[in-house]
């Protein structure tokens, strides 16, 4: 047995590398590589002393994880709106806390997370991570998610958008959103495809991501893409979890602000960009995640909430008294498993 976990972790770390350079190189599957990790553990357990009578257990609570379709596309067909043809500067690392993050985003994909066909609902989220437009916390604020929504039966999409940046694009201001729009747009026009109900696509984001889905869902109105089909660009609904949504300096993040508009913004831009500011009674119903001693100033929340109400549109939220920023799905200081609370609200709020 020793010799099969021992082999187990090198297969494991190999898989994953192999996940890293699919991310930066789209498009691929994944899946010949769980194949083939598949056909290795198989020998293993014939070598394994004990495999005839644990073999079988590690197999299935290994392979669990590893169940579900995962496909990485370029987000466009053909050439990137706004983009400045120069040369694909992305690098990943992963951290010693074991987070991936990804930095220099100029090629952006979709990864494609279906879960079994015998327990999709047929809602699908698409997943913005975090890193104050300047970063990418990919895994625990991506594909970590995704395949939690996965086990949970919804289809899951995580965007890989590009970072804002001028030696990358025309106007940096809009590259992010134009992504999120891609991304809805294209989830739509393939729902039948992905196994997806086209009126249960919704947007998840973290912390700056919370503000791109954020935009995705108070600015549907401006579209900043080709949409020959008249596709809907307005998600059905959104998850915000410890978002930055204001551009207002006394409950701002600096540093998404800076990143997203440079460094002196006008005043106009700031409130164009302060989401609070954005609601409408066409918003999507929205569920909220956030800390209260967090340095990203749970007053973002709190105004949006604000906003959605006298909208009268249908908000729900998490609020914890401690957690900080960044905790990703599971907020250390807290028993309570907020993905799960979002996935009791789905089931109330997105009627089939």
């Amino acid at each position: 047995m020793r010799y099969f976990m021992e082999n187990y972790a090198i297969l494991k770390n190999n898989l994953y590398k192999k996940f890293l350079f699919l991310i930066k190189y789209p498009p691929g599957t994944i899946e010949i590589g769980i194949q083939n990790m598949k056909n290795k553990l198989i020998l293993l357990f014939e070598k394994s002393t004990y495999a005839m009578k644990y073999g079988l257990f590690y197999y299935f609570l290994m392979m669990s994880t590893l169940v579900y379709s995962q496909t990485v596309i370029p987000l466009y067909d053909g050439r990137i709106p706004n983009a400045i043809d120069v040369p694909d500067e992305e690098s990943s690392e992963r951290r010693d806390n074991g987070i991936l993050i990804v930095s220099k985003v100029s090629q952006p994909t979709l990864t494609i997370y279906l879960p079994p066909s015998e327990i999709a609902t047929g809602k699908a989220v698409i997943i913005c991570p975090g890193g104050g437009y300047g970063v990418l916390a990919l895994s625990h604020e991506g594909t970590d998610v995704a395949e939690e929504f996965n086990r949970k039966g919804i289809a899951a999409f995580v965007l890989k958008y590009r970072l804002p940046s001028d030696e990358t694009m025309i106007d940096k201001t809009i590259g992010p959103f134009q992504d999120a729009q891609r991304a809805i747009q294209r989830v739509r026009e393939n729902a039948e495809q992905w196994n997806v109900k086209p009126d249960q696509i919704g947007i998840m984001g973290f912390s700056a991501g919370g503000h791109l889905a954020s935009t995705a869902g108070t600015h549907f109105k401006s579209q900043s893409i080709p949409n020959p089909n008249n596709t809907s660009l307005r998600p059905d609904f959104m998850i915000l979890v410890y978002p930055v949504i204001s551009f207002d300096p006394e409950i701002g993040h600096s540093g998404s602000i800076k990143n997203l508009l440079g460094e002196n913004p006008s005043q106009d831009l700031r409130g164009y960009y302060s989401n609070e500011k954005q609601v409408s009674t066409q918003t999507p119903p929205t569920y909220l995640v956030h800390a209260k001693n967090d340095p990203v100033s749970i007053q973002n929340s709190y105004v949006f909430e604000k906003a959605l109400k006298e909208f009268k549109i249908p908000v729900a939220s998490t609020y914890f008294e401690e957690g900080g920023h960044g905790f990703g799905m599971v907020n250390p200081t807290s028993s309570v498993k907020w993905m799960d609370e979002v996935e009791n609200w789905m089931k109330i709020t997105i009627i089939d």
